[in-house]
């Protein structure tokens, strides 16, 4: 769910379905938007030489997407055999089931209510499958229950709505909560410097060849909005509606509602560290 137009790290190019490094495949779901970009990206991850493949984030429910899923999957002799989420929204996830019908997988999540086994995710979990290591990463803040999955052998991680390939993201208040995102972009930043991640698969827009710019400008522009929300308040307008017309004026109007989620959180942190 994208916020803003501004262009993050260095974007490798339009966003096709297809390989995006050694082990991730992209397959683009048909339902671009305002909010999605050009589409929700369904990541296909597996080791070259195993017939094994685990499927993030199916997507929509959109029974064409989703057997072209496990088509591609099938075209390329393999086979799914786990499925896991970003987090709950429906673009990622509404798919979901129906996909694990498809495929007989279990579905692996944060949140207990989004799971189809008796497996979840969590903070220090390792997913390894056909030989392939997904880690898990907590990154909560997009929503509470939001994940990324480091993929250590391409020096990538695969980010949900965490970071996108194009523009920013919605802290989606009240679920999301600014303090926690900041966070979360800080334990990014941190794979970035200490375990060498230098591509982003998002789960929107195109890839990010430049990881830690890419983070890197998500902590600028999240102080800078920050530092705008708060003068706003100094001037008089406390109605979120009100900060959303003066902070975001450079912003589509048809993305104001998701910004006033942002500016809510942005309001909430202000008034949690006595700023406001």
């Amino acid at each position: 769910m994208t916020e803003a137009a501004a262009l993050p790290g260095q974007p490798r190019g339009g966003v096709l379905s297809g390989p995006a490094t050694a082990r991730a495949v992209n397959v683009l779901a048909p339902n671009a938007s305002a909010m999605t970009l050009d589409g929700t990206n369904t990541w296909i991850v597996s080791e070259p030489d195993s017939e094994l493949a685990v499927v993030v984030d199916p997507g929509p429910l959109d029974d064409v997407h989703l057997r072209h899923v496990v088509d591609t999957v099938r075209k390329a002799g393999k086979r799914v055999a786990l499925t896991l989420l970003t987090h709950g929204h429906p673009d990622h996830a509404e798919g979901a089931g129906r996909f694990a019908e498809l495929t007989g997988t279990h579905v692996r999540a944060l949140d207990p209510a989004l799971r189809l086994g008796d497996e979840g995710l969590g903070h220090g979990d390792v997913v390894t499958v056909g030989g392939l290591e997904l880690r898990v990463v907590p990154t909560p803040g997009h929503t509470a229950d939001s994940l990324c999955f480091h993929l250590p052998a391409d020096q990538a991680v695969l980010t949900g709505d965490t970071v996108l390939g194009r523009g920013t993201t919605v802290v989606a208040h009240p679920d999301g909560r600014l303090g926690d995102y900041l966070d979360s972009l800080r334990r990014l930043r941190s794979l970035t410097v200490d375990d060498g991640v230098r591509t982003v698969l998002p789960g929107h827009g195109p890839v990010l060849d430049d990881a830690q710019g890419a983070v890197e400008f998500y902590l600028a522009h999240r102080a800078h909005r920050l530092a705008q929300v708060e003068t706003a308040v100094e001037n008089g307008h406390t109605d979120p509606a009100d900060v959303v017309a003066h902070v975001y004026a450079d912003v589509d109007r048809s993305l104001w509602p998701a910004a006033e989620l942002s500016v809510r959180a942005q309001l909430e942190y202000l008034r949690d560290h006595g700023l406001i």
